[in-house]
């Protein structure tokens, strides 16, 4: 009775803690040799922090991350839109956290070796495939070598081979003809020193926010740079590991000097630039073929707008976890997990599509293109709420609902 999980990300590491705390047996196979600190910043909105919290995790996160504060909204030419309190900032009983993506896997990988032994994750095991065979599933990997279970979930990223094994007609991901650049720099604090800023609009955005504080006082501060591309712009394969050319960006951000942050001197002085095309995968009408299901960005990979992909990932291994608590390590606890997140999650693809909380920037580029003496004479403050409450909606972390709600795990 194990589940096989492929991948051993934050989607596929939370589901092993989350399956050890409640006594279900499970294997975890990661296809890289060793697992490193990659990536760089990500957001944890407070449904995520709730589920973490709830897994005796909360102490861990604090060492590792920042409280955000707020969010705040700039022009192009850096002038104030809008800004948006987070976390217990905004009255929810959980924290927003700004972290590196690497610090917060290794964490996760920590705490399950801890509870659960050094055996359970298996690292160099690549998987490339899966067969049901009757009452479980055998699955395959890239030596040649198999394993059994009773179901398989695949965690496996958006190049997820178990979602290629069963949509073989899907191609590459779906670019939305934006590159990103991205990177950190060691910097002093801006704006309140907890606050993610963005500036520009959908075809020049700029994002800002702190990860980690520094006992002198300085901050790593993670940033990316947006800029659209032709649709016929020959994009790379995404890869959070290749290198990024300033010259390739940093020209058109050289204005973006404001009184709130000087935008090219921080992009100077980041340690190493990364590009990435901004991808997502299409919404699926299915992530379960029969012993098999899809997890995280194997089954919902999404544009990073609106700070929600490690965090569904997170309630993908919650409410999978509670459903095999109550069907049974069996395609029936597949399908009621499914039907539970499916809808919701690919809502929140199309929404991040139509640039989700952020396309207040562009309503207000096309209002105002050359800037403004005061926000509201471009739109009320009702307006911009109306977007920023739109979107916590479709993405389910609504501060009065979220509050309210029970436990996903008991």
């Amino acid at each position: 009775m194990t589940v096989i999980i492929a991948g051993a990300g934050i989607g596929g590491l939370t589901l092993g803690l989350s399956l050890q705390a409640k006594g279900v047996p499970f294997r975890i196979f990661e296809a890289v040799s060793e697992m490193a600190p990659l990536g760089v910043g990500i957001n944890l909105q407070p449904h995520a922090v709730r589920e973490l919290t709830e897994m005796g995790l909360a102490d861990r996160l604090d060492p590792i991350g920042i409280r955000t504060k707020e969010v705040a909204y700039f022009s192009q030419q850096g002038g104030y839109i809008w800004a948006e309190a987070r976390g217990k900032f905004a009255g929810y009983h959980w924290p927003q956290y700004s972290v590196h993506r690497g610090k917060l896997q290794l964490m996760l990988r920590d705490a399950l070796l801890e509870r659960a032994g050094a055996g359970v994750v298996e690292m160099g095991r690549r998987v490339v495939g899966s067969r049901d065979l009757g009452a479980g599933v055998e699955v395959s990997f890239a030596d040649g070598s198999t394993v059994n279970g009773s179901i398989c979930v695949a965690a496996d990223g958006i190049h997820s081979a178990l979602r290629a094994q069963n949509m073989p007609d899907e191609g590459a991901p779906h670019w939305g003809g934006t590159i990103m650049w991205r990177g950190t720099t060691l910097a002093p604090p801006c704006l309140s020193g907890a606050t993610m800023a963005m500036a520009g609009c959908k075809d020049q955005k700029f994002v800002v926010y702190p990860i980690e504080n520094l006992p002198d006082g300085r901050q790593f501060v993670n940033w990316i740079a947006d800029l659209s591309k032709p649709a016929d712009y020959l994009w790379n394969r995404e890869d959070w590991n290749r290198r990024g050319d300033l010259k390739d960006f940093l020209p058109q951000f050289e204005d973006w000097r404001f009184d709130w942050l000087d935008i090219p001197a921080l992009i100077r002085a980041a340690d190493a630039v990364f590009e990435y095309p901004m991808v997502d995968r299409n919404p699926l009408d299915q992530w379960t073929f029969g012993r098999t299901t899809l997890l995280g960005d194997a089954a919902h990979a999404m544009y990073p707008i609106g700070s929600n992909g490690a965090s569904q990932a997170i309630l993908d291994a919650r409410v999978l976890t509670q459903s095999l608590l109550d069907h049974g390590i069996e395609p029936a606890a597949l399908h009621a997990y499914e039907a539970n997140r499916r809808d919701t999650v690919n809502r929140i693809v199309l929404a991040n599509r139509g640039d989700g909380p952020d396309k207040i920037l562009d309503e207000v580029a096309a209002l105002a293109p050359d800037g403004f003496d005061h926000i509201n004479h471009v739109l009320s403050n009702d307006a911009l709420a109306k977007v920023a409450s739109q979107y916590k909606t479709i993405a389910g972390f609504d501060v009065d609902a979220l509050n309210a709600r029970p436990p996903i795990v008991p």
